[in-house]
């Protein structure tokens, strides 16, 4: 399995997520391709090497031409743009529909720990950074960009916590900002002796909503490590992220899993689409829905998904957010995976990734990558299934 750590030794923000990324691999060419696509006009992505305290990193910067200033962290800039914006322009996108719906989950997570802060709504929120534009390219970029590398799950350090105060909007506010404090409830933090703002509130969201799990560095074999440069300086501290890639040869960490489902029989069918990806984009392992017959013969769904102990909780109210259903079921079960990893084939129809899957060593299945194997098909002017099946062939022989 492709993992990937995240160390934020000097913080998290939404530009050092992105950086980190680029220094690991990440060509800054798909992130302004990224842009293209979410039609930001004039709006670009650069990346520089710097040194921060004797560490070279990557400084990734959004620029908006017209805007009137680059990427910055300054939380004093003019009214911006409010989520349901910039979730319109996500949506409106031609991104791939899971990195639609994840980066606009994300984008919302943002907006309602600042609602709830300023004794507003979400929907009345608004990103002051650049209108706002800067918060799509770093969430989106940071979607895609684990996507792009392969990065099947994401462990996340702790997060280290400034001092002090900044200035904004809405006054003096303490630090970290209480957006980042709302957003990091129930995630591992570490006070630290910097006078400053160490966590923004995107690289908050981004860590939340992102890592799979806070832990240790996992058991790993490291392949590539990249280092992304925020603005500050905050000697001797090093004020960069930093992140680990590589694979893992073990089986999969959730062992005990918990499955979550409800049956409904009064919910419109095109809302069970919505609700699976709603707690997909919570973390869920998976999600479901199961056509069957209720009392007096009514055609019923039920919707399931399956999480990790920890995530049950909070995958559970989503459900019952998402549907009309009153309660959920919710029962423990164990589960034993296939060692994972994700391989690069060549093919007579260009570079295809694969997921394998292996049992003592040995490639037992074999699963080509959907977008990759449909992007083909469609350049090539061939069956998706003659695609997947030259995959599957070259897959074996690695």
């Amino acid at each position: 399995m492709r993992i990937a750590y995240l160390e934020p030794v000097g913080g998290l923000s939404g530009d050092m997520f992105l950086g980190a990324l680029v220094d690991a691999g990440l060509p800054v060419e798909t992130l302004n391709d990224m842009i293209e696509r979410l039609g930001l006009d004039g709006v670009t992505v650069s990346a520089e090497p710097v040194v921060k305290t004797g560490i070279s990193a990557t400084q990734v910067s959004v620029h908006a031409h017209g805007h009137g200033h680059d990427h910055g962290h300054s939380h004093d800039h003019h009214h911006g743009l409010g989520p349901v914006e910039l979730a319109a322009i996500v949506e409106a996108s031609d991104l791939d529909e899971d990195a639609i719906v994840r980066s606009v989950a994300i984008i919302w997570r943002i907006a309602e720990a600042e609602a709830k802060i300023h004794d507003s709504t979400p929907e009345e929120v608004h990103f002051h950074e650049l209108g706002g534009l800067d918060t799509v390219v770093d969430v989106c970029g940071a979607v895609i960009g684990l996507a792009e590398l392969g990065i099947e799950r994401l462990y996340c350090g702790p997060l280290p916590m400034g001092h002090g105060f900044v200035e904004c909007a809405h006054g003096r506010l303490p630090l970290p900002a209480p957006a980042t404090a709302e957003l990091l409830i129930g995630a591992p933090t570490a006070a630290v002796d910097i006078e400053g703002e160490t966590v923004t509130p995107t690289g908050a969201a981004l860590a939340v909503m992102l890592a799979d799990e806070f832990a240790r560095p996992p058991e790993m074999t490291v392949q590539t490590i990249g280092y992304g440069a925020g603005n500050a300086d905050f000697s001797p501290t090093p004020n960069v992220v930093r992140l680990s890639l590589g694979e893992s040869a073990g089986v999969a960490e959730a062992v005990e899993v918990v499955v979550i489902e409800a049956n409904v029989d009064d919910m419109n069918p095109e809302l069970a689409p919505h609700a699976i990806e709603a707690m997909l984009s919570a973390r869920a392992l998976d999600a479901w829905a199961t056509p069957i017959v209720m009392k007096k013969g009514r055609p019923a769904l039920t919707i399931s998904a399956l999480a990790e102990p920890e995530d049950a909780a909070r995958i559970a109210d989503v459900l019952l957010r998402e549907t009309t259903s009153l309660g959920v079921r919710m029962s423990s079960w164990r589960r034993r995976c296939l060692a994972r990893e994700t391989v690069t084939v060549q093919t007579q129809y260009g570079p295809l990734r694969v997921k394998l899957g292996l049992m003592d060593g040995r490639v037992v299945t074999v699963s080509p990558e959907y977008e990759d194997c449909r992007a083909a098909a469609i350049s090539d002017g061939t069956p998706l299934k003659e695609v997947y099946a030259a995959a599957q062939a070259a897959a074996y022989d690695v």
